[in-house]
């Protein structure tokens, strides 16, 4: 059985966890190109751990201008199997307030600015996202919440926009018509990239605000989301740590294949490959290419 590499993709105002032991920065040079950060090599009781601000430390990258295939590229090529993306977020519901932490199960990608997928022409692949969060993972998520006392809603929809600005009341009350539950920026195709790369995902949305359509509440600004992310991620810090203590020490196969994304994705026959691109898939594909 594989052994367990948990992998934890900071959000806005998480850049490092306290309950990290023996933690060291490393660089990880990637084929496609340079990654937020380097990634923080660390372990909780004996579990390999390994953390990447998305924003880089400081947060120096926007939604858009993130390199999310070089993020999941070097956390498949340290040796991550399981990953959690902690993520600010604004709330379309009325009973998720500011605070409130939401295990969500689905994406809507309203995102048009970014590069969603590893293949391309040379080298094509169609994985399945009909089930983007992994159950067993998002288990291990929820329990961990439950043991600490957080506050956390499981499923819902996330709407992922493009961004860099928030939603006008129009876009608010459209997602909220379509049934979305929270609304942010990066998620997408965040999550496409990690199923691509036959890695365990899942999604801890951390609501800072009401977006823009709650009549009784002021509308969005940097201000009042800061001040709630301090807390947040105060919270989210606790949940790493028991998630991390409690987490399987061997990786148990995913129940809906994330972790085999690949097996039935690739269509492009071996002989019409781009031999260039499958070099970049080294890292993310290479169990199914060299097979």
């Amino acid at each position: 059985m594989t052994r367990s590499v948990l992998g934890i993709l900071g959000g806005s105002g998480l850049y490092d966890v306290p309950a990290f032991e023996n933690p060291r920065w490393e660089r990880t040079v990637s084929p496609w190109g340079e990654a937020s950060d380097a990634v923080l090599f660390a372990d909780v009781a004996g579990l390999p751990v390994r953390f990447l601000p998305r924003h880089g430390r400081g947060h120096r990258y926007a939604p858009s201008t993130i390199n999310y295939r070089a993020n999941i590229d070097v956390l498949k090529r340290a040796g991550v199997t399981d990953l959690v993306s902690v993520s600010a977020c604004g709330s379309l519901r009325e009973d998720y307030p500011p605070g409130h932490f939401v295990l969500v199960d689905q994406f809507i990608d309203r995102t048009f600015a970014r590069e969603k997928s590893f293949f391309g022409t040379g080298c094509v692949a169609h994985v399945s996202m009909a089930e983007p969060v992994s159950p067993l993972l998002a288990d291990a998520v929820e329990a961990a919440a439950r043991e600490e006392g957080l506050p956390m809603s499981r499923g819902g929809t996330y709407l992922v926009m493009e961004g860099p600005q928030f939603s006008t009341r129009a876009e608010s009350s459209l997602y909220r018509s379509w049934g979305c539950d929270v609304i942010g920026m990066t998620n997408m195709p965040e999550a496409k990239l990690a199923r691509e790369a036959e890695i365990c995902y899942a999604t801890v949305a951390m609501v800072t605000d009401y977006d823009c359509w709650h009549d009784e509440h002021a509308h969005v600004d940097v201000a009042s989301v800061i001040r709630v992310l301090h807390e947040n991620v105060a919270k989210a810090q606790r949940l790493i740590a028991r998630l991390a203590a409690d987490f399987p020490r061997n990786h148990p196969a995913c129940p809906i294949g994330s972790d085999r994304a690949l097996d039935v994705a690739l269509i492009t026959a071996p002989e019409a490959r781009d031999p260039a691109l499958v070099r970049k898939l080294g890292a993310v594909a290479g169990r199914v290419l060299a097979a």
